[in-house]
């Protein structure tokens, strides 16, 4: 199984997929400092990371669901993996996407409670995680993305050096 989208051998996917679950946890953060009294400016910066986590979630997805679709076989146990995590990112995808649209419109003046961002953010980064979780097992219990051969011992390695001196 490997991955189809790739930059210089490496899995797009997987090299993006960080940026989301990072923006994300930056909007929850930004929102519980603004509820707390840090001011209009953590408002901003919890918006900003909203919609810039949701953009960026579905620029990490398009590689993913191409790596799923063509580059796992479809009887392989990884295919499910696969399958469950692309639909439970659904779900963080939509909560983040409904608290942006719940804010829109609120960047010059910052609303008076943050309470429904911060239930959204929570529920939609529990399941990120969990949905990160799956993609993980995908890597390194299924093997997917990783090019499967045999690591050279550390004899072998100085073995290798001493010929090319």
């Amino acid at each position: 199984m490997y991955s189809v989208v790739k930059l210089a051998d490496h899995p797009v996917h997987s090299v993006l997929v960080m940026f989301p679950i990072t923006l994300y946890s930056v909007t929850l953060a930004s929102y519980v400092a603004f509820s707390i009294g840090g001011g209009p400016f953590w408002f901003r910066v919890g918006f900003a990371a909203n919609v810039a986590g949701v953009a960026l979630a579905v620029f990490a997805a398009t590689p993913g669901f191409f790596d799923w679709l063509l580059g796992i076989p479809g009887k392989a146990a990884a295919k499910g993996t696969g399958a469950r995590h692309l639909a439970l990112n659904l779900l963080p995808l939509a909560l983040f996407t409904a608290d942006a649209w719940v804010f829109d419109g609120y960047w010059s003046v910052a609303p008076s409670s943050v309470a429904l961002g911060i239930v959204l953010a929570v529920i939609g980064l529990g399941f990120a995680l969990t949905a990160s979780w799956l993609g993980w097992a995908t890597v390194q219990e299924q093997h997917v993305g990783i090019v499967m051969v045999p690591q050279p011992t550390r004899i072998d390695y100085l073995e290798d050096h001493r010929r090319a001196a």
